[in-house]
C-alpha cells in the first residue's frame, strides 16, 4: 500500500511541474517537459486508481497538487504571501491526510494480499 500512495504522491507533484509549465513555458524543451509531466501524473494516478478508491485518489492528487502550486507560486514566481490562503491550504491538507487514513487499499480478483 505504501508503494501505491507514493504513486499518488510523485503524481502530484508531477502535476505541479506540469501545472506550471502551462503557464510559464516558453520553449519548445519547456513544452515537452510540461507534456511529459501530464502523461506522467496521469499514468501514476490512474495505476493508483487500481489499488485505491478512484475517488480518493483524484481528491489527494488535486489536493496536494493545489497545495503545491499555490505555495510554489508564492515561493518561486512572487505571488503575495497571505495568511488566508495558508491557512486554507492547511485545512485542504488536513482533508487529504484524513482520507489517506481512513482509505484502505483494494484487491482485484485473482489478487492475494
Amino acid at each position: 500500500m505504501k508503494a501505491t500512495w507514493t504513486s499518488v504522491f510523485i503524481a502530484a507533484l508531477f502535476e505541479v511541474i506540469w501545472v506550471i509549465g502551462l503557464k510559464h513555458a516558453d520553449s519548445i524543451l519547456a513544452w515537452i517537459g510540461t507534456i511529459l509531466s501530464i502523461i506522467i501524473s496521469f499514468y501514476l494516478m490512474i495505476m493508483a486508481g487500481r489499488k485505491i478508491a478512484v475517488g480518493t485518489v483524484y481528491a489527494v492528487f488535486v489536493g496536494l497538487g493545489t497545495a503545491g502550486t499555490v505555495l510554489s507560486d508564492i515561493l518561486f514566481f512572487d505571488e503575495p504571501f497571505q495568511g488566508e490562503k495558508l491557512f486554507l491550504i492547511f485545512l485542504l491538507l488536513l482533508g487529504v491526510i484524513g482520507l489517506k487514513i481512513v482509505t484502505k487499499e483494494s484487491t482485484q480478483k485473482g489478487e492475494e494480499r
